[in-house]
């Protein structure tokens, strides 16, 4: 399970996350060890996109294909979880999944819009 960053959201604890930081999720915490100071790098940005999801939704995967190509081009970080992970999460957003949030906030459900997501985090 990759180590969350100071100031992530609660759920981004999972074992389900997933991350466009290097090192992060890959069972590998590729960071130096703490000298005293903390370092401006990748692993200590807080993602501004997270989807909710979970295993086997096919509607997930496309979600994800869309995230991940607008964080890509802005530079933003996302993460997922999923609500089979968290039962808070589960109580939640088990009929709306994927759920979209953006800076913390419920942005999309069921389907993401790219051009809507893209405007959320250029605006």
């Amino acid at each position: 399970m990759a180590n969350r960053s100071e100031g992530a959201p609660p759920h981004a604890n999972s074992a389900e996350t997933r991350s466009s930081q290097p090192g992060r999720g890959s069972g590998r915490d590729l960071r130096p060890a703490y000298a005293g100071q903390v370092q401006d790098t990748p692993s200590a940005v807080t993602p501004r996109v997270t989807l909710i999801g979970k295993p086997g939704c096919h509607l997930c995967d496309d979600a994800r294909e869309v995230i991940a190509r607008v964080a890509a081009e802005l530079g933003v970080a996302w993460d997922e979880v999923s609500i089979l992970e968290d039962r808070v999460l589960a109580e939640q957003y088990a009929e709306q999944i994927p759920v979209t949030l953006v800076d913390g906030r419920q942005h999309d459900y069921w389907r993401v819009d790219e051009a809507r997501l893209r405007a959320a985090l250029t605006g």
